[in-house]
């Protein structure tokens, strides 16, 4: 059949929609917002976990306000004048803490010039220096490193002395041959006698002491530990055996047991970590 003259003309139109132009973009930028947000927050995580604490300060007071409104704070003229309820710990401006560089015990937060009164603070640093004077002549004593001791020599191998932010720590040491208790918390005759000689050394000064009781490390396989109640058992008839020998009781600032927690040699279950430690307070 052949195709009639006449047939009608179809006409197909097809429409192409394409994405962008001027309303496509509007995404790119919350996008482009959400990733530096996260680009900021894993910075911080990684902040957090490669710095110190001292770097972390140094990092926050650099965003610190820097107005010298006043001159013992952060800046600022608000109703605290630039301070807040935390001035006493730390200053944005040098970190130092506290109102006062050098406070003194009447006058912690009433300073006005933000330092120490230099006659306040030349006392201050003779004190400190009287007292570390002290402390090395105690430990010279007991070590006699000076060639002058007051402890004989079979009592030095039982002692050992360091110094700590708390002050100087005697160790009495109990050996393999020669143990410091019996029986649980009894002294032997070698902790009466180190005993009676620690009252005659501590009183060439007055500072206060504190005294811990150690414990080496137990086997597993003991139903019952007793490490705690045996170590605060020893510290308190060291106690008692030096306030009997002549020590001032009130000088004695604590008594506290610590069981095995606290070796001084890396076995636990070494004889040595059985010890009584006499601390001279700063």
């Amino acid at each position: 059949m052949g195709v009639q003259s006449n047939a009608p003309v179809i006409i197909k139109k097809k429409k192409i929609v394409q994405g962008g132009g001027h309303h496509g973009g509007a995404w790119k930028v919350a996008y482009a917002d959400f990733v530096t947000a996260m680009m900021a927050f894993f910075m911080l995580m990684w902040l957090l976990n490669a710095t110190t604490e001292k770097q972390r300060k140094g990092v926050a007071d650099y965003f610190s306000p820097t107005i010298p409104i006043n001159r013992i704070s952060g800046g600022g003229d608000g109703a605290f004048g630039g301070d807040s309820i935390f001035s006493e710990e730390t200053m944005a401006q040098n970190g130092t803490g506290a109102s006062k560089q050098l406070p003194t015990s009447s006058n912690k937060s009433k300073g006005a010039t933000g330092v120490q009164d230099n006659a306040d603070a030349k006392g201050q640093n003779e004190g400190a220096d009287t007292e570390a004077a002290a402390l090395s002549s105690l430990e010279e004593m007991l070590a006699a490193n000076s060639g002058e001791s007051m402890v004989d020599q079979d009592l030095l191998r039982h002692i050992v002395t360091k110094r700590t932010d708390e002050g100087l720590v005697i160790a009495l040491r109990s050996q393999t041959d020669q143990p410091l208790f019996k029986n649980g918390s009894e002294p032997t005759d070698l902790m009466v006698a180190l005993g009676e000689m620690l009252v005659r050394v501590l009183g060439t000064i007055s500072n206060d002491i504190a005294i811990a009781g150690h414990m080496r490390a137990q086997p597993v396989v003991l139903r019952q530990n007793a490490t705690w109640d045996i170590s605060i058992d020893r510290a308190v008839q060291v106690r008692e055996l030096m306030a009997n020998a002549g020590f001032e009781p009130e000088r004695i600032r604590t008594v506290r047991g610590h069981a095995s927690r606290l070796p001084s040699v890396a076995d636990q279950m070494n004889v040595v970590n059985d010890r009584i430690e006499v601390i001279v307070l700063r």
